[in-house]
């Protein structure tokens, strides 16, 4: 034990003199943070769009600041003729035109107003997203300004579970600290090992009277610690500052991102034992770990929409249990009653790579 504290002690001191060792480990996650919780958004704010009134009544000048003081659109300028709305089009200057039809009170009491939607469709989602804001925009006021006088046959009432505001950093947030732990602790893991084959200096450890699992806790264990200082950092900035809730057992989560940092440490380890240089190992852990665990893992995109190959790949990556959990927690406040096979799977993971993390290790000592 003597041993193993003299070793963790000596490697603290390596990381905290390496400058660029604590950028990785500290500003990356805080600059990730911040970046997809403030400018990285599915939501759609102050959107540039053209309303062409042909009405010109009372009606017509209600629905239109209805529209605008929504706050998802910003009006940029009025217009008289549909040649106008073409040619913002043409210049890119709006995204959506709205045009209301000539005698638009008389036609709404008969029943038959049509509000054309034009939208900029060069940008698919961004399109469907501004017709869909609008129509619930139209259709929440025509219902508080005629009532029961129009045709509604099926009214709907609309409930958003878990994020009835639709805030996008309740996505973001989970898939971002899945990132980073991910990331920095496999990353800085596999750098530190290969590092001391690199220098040299992992022959003069192999000499001494450290054991292998020695040396390999001393490498890992400060990687621990700093990575679950970092998941707790992260989950303060969501929660202080995005208000992100925590709906379930904060000591729940705790414990979970503790095992998933494990998980990661291990992949770590197996990628080190691999690597014949540092290089090579950023290069892995960045490529073969940061995209999948972006694209595949259920962070942006539904698992159940992907092909059956893709969601294969999906199932053999920690992250994606990860998330599933973080969010379960967070989010819709259940416990491990309801994710006790995400956390069995992400703890036999762990222990399949740390096994074979420490049989290479032990290979390339024989």
């Amino acid at each position: 034990m003597k041993q193993l504290r003299v070793f963790i002690q000596k490697e603290f001191k390596h990381i905290f003199r390496d400058v660029r060792t604590l950028i990785i480990l500290f500003g990356m996650p805080i600059a990730q943070v911040t970046l997809f919780g403030y400018a990285i958004t599915n939501e759609i704010k102050d959107a540039n769009i053209v309303v062409l009134d042909k009405s010109q009544d009372y009606l017509s000048a209600r629905l239109t600041n209805k529209i605008t003081s929504s706050g998802y659109f910003f009006l940029k300028e009025s217009v008289n003729t549909i040649a106008e709305v073409n040619d913002l089009f043409l210049a890119d200057e709006v995204k959506l035109a709205i045009i209301i039809p000539e005698n638009f009170s008389k036609k709404v009491i008969n029943k038959d107003a049509e509000i054309q939607l034009l939208a900029d469709a060069s940008d698919p989602n961004m399109a469907n997203t501004l017709v869909n804001y609008t129509n619930g925009i139209i259709s929440k006021f025509m219902l508080e300004e005629v009532g029961a006088g129009l045709p509604y046959a099926i009214t709907t009432d609309i409930e958003m579970a878990y994020n009835p505001t639709l805030e996008s950093v309740f996505l973001f947030v989970p898939g971002v600290i899945t990132i980073i732990l991910m990331l920095v602790s496999a990353l800085l893991t596999s750098i530190a090992i290969t590092r001391e084959k690199e220098m040299g200096t992992m022959e003069i450890l192999l000499v001494s009277p450290l054991k292998p699992i020695t040396i390999i806790l001393g490498k890992v264990i400060p990687y621990l610690l700093l990575s679950f200082i970092n998941a707790i950092l992260i989950l303060l900035m969501g929660v202080f500052i995005f208000g992100m809730p925590i709906n379930g057992n904060l000591a729940l989560l705790l414990l979970e991102s503790l095992l998933f940092i494990i998980t990661a440490l291990s992949l770590g380890i197996l990628i080190s034992t691999k690597a014949a240089s540092q290089q090579v190992a950023m290069m892995v852990s960045l490529f073969a770990l940061m995209l999948p665990t972006i694209l595949l893992s259920g962070f942006i995109f539904p698992v159940s929409s992907m092909p059956w190959p893709l969601q294969w790949l999906s199932a053999v990556m920690p992250a994606t249990y990860y998330i599933i959990i973080i969010k379960g927690i967070m989010l819709q406040g259940v416990g491990l009653a309801v994710l006790w096979k995400e956390t069995l799977i992400l703890a036999i993971m762990t222990a399949v790579l740390l096994a074979a993390g420490l049989k290479n290790f032990k290979t390339r000592l024989a």
